[in-house]
């Protein structure tokens, strides 16, 4: 199944506009700076798994990380590779990951395991290929995010799960803002499908965080709904050393 894979290939002109508008994303404007603060020092090399066109990676090597990018997305990683040249890049799944065995300090995963088909696939992979002692950070839409949505723009509207939390569900959203339109299609997944996975290839979950607007960031006016519950969620995970 390659449902999520192809979406993001058949939006990726859309996304490198989308992404390299100057402060529109929610990475400059809400999360990339308190994701940043769960990284652990660079130790060995780092994967940034998902790397779309590059973003994170450009600034993870800014910080001096010695960053490989994968993606499943070939005009993506294009777009990647032109912005910054002689980075080692992947076309891959992540499920199928082509590099050895315990060959990364750290595993970023920023805003795109939503995005796999196959979840279970990716995290088995994460995990072979982190170095005992190596970490996986992790951003995610928030479950509660992805299980439902306000019911209007004002402020106090409230947030309305319709179907099941609990039930994966499938997301299919188109945002327009500032004559850019983007459309995002991904899995809602309950955080326990999240975390026992984890579990399940030996990752201990050491931070989660759930971070609020209201602690950074730009706002418009209806982006003050999210004060009330959580956008995304930040988790930091270990692979203990033998």
């Amino acid at each position: 199944m390659s449902e999520l894979r192809d979406a993001w290939e058949e939006n990726a002109a859309a996304w490198i506009a989308w992404a390299r508008a100057p402060g529109h994303d929610s990475y400059w404007r809400f999360h990339r700076d308190l994701f940043l603060e769960i990284l652990p020092q660079p130790s060995g090399r780092t994967l940034d798994l998902g790397c779309g066109e590059g973003r994170l990676s450009r600034d993870l090597v800014a910080l001096g990380h010695d960053v490989v990018g994968v993606d499943a997305s070939p005009t993506l990683l294009a777009a990647a590779g032109e912005a910054a040249p002689g980075q080692e890049l992947h076309l891959a799944d992540a499920a199928a990951l082509p590099l050895p065995d315990a060959a990364f300090g750290l595993v970023v995963a920023f805003m795109s395991l939503q995005d796999v088909d196959d979840l279970p696939g990716a995290v088995r992979e994460i995990a072979r290929v982190l170095a005992p002692g190596g970490r996986l950070c992790m951003a995610i839409v928030h479950p509660l995010n992805s299980a439902g949505n306000f019911t209007s723009k004002v402020p106090g509207s409230p947030f309305v799960i319709d179907g099941s939390y609990l039930d994966e569900s499938r997301r299919d959203d188109t945002f327009e803002r500032d004559g850019l339109r983007m459309r995002f299609v991904s899995r809602h997944r309950p955080l326990q499908t999240y975390t026992e996975l984890l579990a399940a290839n030996g990752l201990l979950v050491e931070r989660l965080r759930e971070p609020p607007i209201g602690h950074s960031g730009v706002y418009a006016p209806e982006d003050t709904r999210w004060r009330r519950m959580p956008l995304f969620l930040h988790l930091r995970a270990l692979k203990p050393a033998a």
